[in-house]
């Protein structure tokens, strides 16, 4: 039988090929996978035993206490991949633990947390359009609230679009193809934005050379997810607001002001491209607070 490494090999393959799974989601997997087989010595499959996955529990566990601030969440990652990779081993009919025999940890629902409507119009408005880095960084703003991207996908955005339409295609998680809208705001700041741009990258946001004295910044490359991070805080600060802001909470902004303003949730989950209905139910907490507000506000009035 071949060795351990010889099927994760495959199995990552399998991933990424049959599955089409991230280079990112195979890194993480091959990760956590190579994690356990070290600690547990693990030679070849039929050395899986559930006691071997409750000892790397433990230890996962024990790091955290021990300040190495492993999240239950991210705990939670390495037991799905060990299921996952399980499951793969016994479809080969690969004799190894069955994967039903382990638990997955119970994770409290985590808690999404929003700014206030008039912070996030603030952070909007911040940027200098009397600049071409702030026409960018206000088209860019204006494209993450429009329209609920993660940051990897507003980063690979075609730069040739059609305005008119308002709609873009994108290719997101699992390479699922799904279309979200251009508000007439964002549409407008992409336009002024792009008739100022000179080069011939064919992505539409551009990461920008440092300013020297009045001149226009030079366009260097495509814009990564740290540069867009990093202008995030900048304009965070410049508009006053003291909480954390990254480009994934303004995808939570963009869901929750769906709900609140009367969206149904199979709607958001394919603005949003999740697969399972169950990742967006994580934005109800925040709505069902919008109706005690209401309950709390009109309700019994009549009553003395």
């Amino acid at each position: 039988m071949a060795d351990i490494n010889t099927f994760l090999t495959q199995y990552l393959d399998y991933l990424e090929l049959e599955k089409n799974r991230s280079i990112k989601t195979r890194e993480n997997y091959g990760r956590y996978l190579k994690a356990f087989f070290e600690y547990n010595k693990i030679a070849k499959p039929n050395d899986i035993t559930l006691d071997s996955v409750m000892q790397f529990r433990l230890h996962l566990a024990r790091e955290s206490k021990d300040g190495k601030n492993l999240k239950r969440i991210t705990q939670s990652y390495y037991i799905i991949a060990l299921r996952n990779f399980l499951k793969f081993l016994i479809k080969r009919d690969i004799e190894t633990l069955s994967p039903d025999k382990i638990e997955l940890p119970k994770i409290a629902r985590r808690q999404i947390e929003i700014i206030e409507y008039s912070e996030l119009e603030r952070l909007l408005n911040a940027p200098d359009t009397g600049t071409f880095r702030g026409l960018r960084d206000k088209a860019i703003l204006e494209t993450l609230f429009s329209t609920g991207l993660r940051v990897s996908e507003l980063c690979n955005l075609d730069r040739y679009i059609n305005l008119e339409r308002g709609e873009i295609a994108v290719r997101g998680k699992g390479e699922k193809l799904r279309v979200v809208f251009l508000s007439d705001g964002a549409k407008e700041a992409i336009k002024n934005y792009l008739d100022k741009r000179s080069d011939a990258l064919d992505k539409l946001f551009v990461s920008l050379s440092k300013e020297s004295g009045n001149k226009k910044p030079k366009v260097i490359g495509k814009i990564t997810s740290r540069a867009v991070q990093r202008l995030i805080d900048f304009y965070k600060r410049k508009a006053g607001i003291t909480k954390k802001i990254t480009p994934h909470q303004i995808r939570h902004q963009f869901a929750t002001d769906l709900l609140m303003n009367g969206a149904d949730l199979r709607s958001v989950q394919e603005l949003l491209g999740h697969s399972n209905i169950s990742t967006t139910q994580v934005y109800t907490h925040i709505t069902n607070k919008q109706l005690k507000e209401i309950h709390e506000s009109f309700h019994g009035k009549r009553r003395k």
